[in-house]
């Protein structure tokens, strides 16, 4: 097949320079019909193979990989066969070329199967309708790399986008994106699409229709928004807040974010999606920023109290004043226990509660791990006091007592040597307890000074504590200015003959 560059070297030859076909045939060494196809068009054509090619070795199983193919087509997706599979297979049957030669063959089978898929393009009014997703990030997070869910919710008119980072997709966590997006955007679009999650969606029916979880009713209740849940497989439904996912991957979270914790990382995330309403997206004639002016106004109002987004569940004391929750056991102060506990479980902590009683009795970070104990040693000192000799074996005291200050290792020595016979501990236990009213580095400043002033016991803690809280204060001098007859008043020499006067009754008018 010739190149462009003889294909014109032909014409050139033909139609400037005047030559006969076979004046040129005889001269450039090319036949008549070859010629005759340059002087047609000025570009190359197209090659097509007469016949087939041999394939001598791939040949005999071609048949065999047809075969595999039409089997393909009624399986499962996540079962059916790969091409590095089906080469497999083919070696087992006796196949002795290589993988290259099968997997071209089947992109040529393939190829001629695959259509192109068009959509529509979609265009938004401001205020109607948000997008909602999970994907995946990778973090850096109290120096180490750990994988984390990031909760995204855009807005299809604005483009403007919400990314919350969380440990994990689970029920409370995709409630919570959604309030705290809601804060951030000061309200809501009257519809939201979203994937088949199951944490919405408890069974998908034929078409459109949903069974969804009587949570999710409650929360759509809550703010009286619509949903519209995707054709399964149908991506390009909510294309945008999906690319927005991968979006914000490469913009906020490349190269890796680090985070003291989530805290941290969310608050990381709120910046970049507000430096982001500086972007102008492709085609568009405002930035998103000014897109968003246009859009909040028309936004659902909020209600007057947040979806209360927290999982509550009931669990059962166990022995050791603990209650379990996803494998995991959080301990309950030993003096405010109960057979059975109220447990709500919120993305980053779990709150315990006493039945019937809205105040919480032990508040603890929320533990992703398994079958983890959560102890708060401050909650077993009631039960600490009643029994001083389990203070070396006791599993709570001792994980606090491998991070305490020295210090108090140092006030433990001086008690047990004053107060002998397990006294010294009951009263080291007194001082302890100081935890449970007072910060932990007040009481630590407190026992320093106690030892300081040689008086290492619960009373001496305890005035050094009233004093760390409540120092003394500076007199204020008063300003006489204005009342020059007052100066000098408790300053004027003392004259003890006014007493001898005042004895005789204060005659005289003295």
């Amino acid at each position: 097949m010739l190149k462009v560059n003889k294909i014109e070297q032909i014409r050139r030859a033909y139609y400037v320079e005047g030559k006969s076909m076979r004046q040129i045939e005889r001269e450039y060494h090319h036949s008549w019909r070859t010629i005759k196809k340059a002087l047609a068009s000025p570009g190359e054509g197209e090659y097509t193979l007469k016949e087939p090619r041999e394939a001598p070795v791939l040949g005999p199983y071609k048949a065999q990989i047809k075969e595999y193919l039409a089997e393909n087509e009624r399986l499962p997706g996540k079962h059916r066969l790969t091409g590095h599979r089906i080469f497999q297979l083919l070696q087992k049957e006796g196949y002795a070329g290589s993988e290259s030669g099968v997997m071209v063959y089947l992109w040529q089978l393939r190829k001629d199967k695959r259509k192109v898929k068009v959509f529509l393009p979609l265009e938004f009014d401001p205020g109607e309708d948000g997008q909602v997703d999970w994907g995946e990030a990778q973090v850096i997070l109290a120096g180490e790399q750990e994988t984390v869910q990031i909760f995204v919710l855009r807005l299809c008119y604005s483009r403007k986008i919400f990314v919350m980072a969380f440990p994990t997709q689970k029920q409370e966590c995709f409630y919570a994106g959604h309030v705290a997006a809601f804060a951030y955007f000061g309200g809501f679009p009257r519809r939201l699409s979203y994937d088949n999650l199951t944490t919405a969606v408890k069974r998908v029916l034929q078409g459109r229709n949903r069974e969804v979880q009587e949570r999710f009713i409650q929360f759509r209740s809550h703010y009286l928004f619509e949903s519209h849940f995707c054709t399964p497989g149908a991506g390009h439904e909510k294309g945008r807040v999906e690319g927005g996912v991968g979006y914000a991957r490469r913009n906020f979270m490349t190269p890796l974010l680090e985070a003291t914790d989530f805290d941290d990382l969310n608050e990381q995330l709120r910046q970049a999606c507000r430096q982001d309403d500086q972007r102008r997206v492709d085609r568009q004639a405002q930035t998103i920023g000014e897109a968003w002016q246009q859009e909040q106004p028309l936004l659902c109002a909020l209600p007057p109290q947040p979806f209360d987004y927290c999982r509550e569940v009931t669990s059962r004391l166990n022995g050791y004043s603990q209650v379990e929750v996803d494998t995991n056991r959080y301990s309950v102060p030993t003096d405010r226990a109960m057979a059975e506990m109220r447990v709500k479980l919120f993305p980053f902590e779990v709150r315990i509660y006493r039945p019937g009683e809205p105040k919480a009795v032990a508040v603890h970070p929320r533990c992703y791990g398994l079958q983890q104990d959560i102890l708060d040693p401050l909650h077993y000192l009631p039960l600490l006091a009643q029994r001083p000799g389990a203070l070396n074996h006791a599993k709570p005291i001792r994980q606090w007592r491998s991070k305490w200050p020295a210090v108090y290792e140092q006030l433990l020595s001086e008690l047990q040597r004053r107060y002998p016979d397990g006294a010294g501990v009951c009263q080291f236990i007194q001082v302890l307890q100081l935890h449970q009213q007072h910060p932990a580095e007040l009481v630590e400043q407190a026992v320093i000074q106690a030892l300081e002033h040689h008086c290492p016991h619960p009373d001496g803690v305890q005035l050094c504590l009233r004093q760390l809280a409540q120092p003394e204060q500076t007199p204020v001098t008063l300003d006489l200015s204005e009342h020059p007859q007052l100066v000098g008043v408790g300053q004027q020499p003392v004259r003890l003959e006014l007493y001898d006067h005042l004895l005789q009754g204060g005659q005289n008018g003295n």
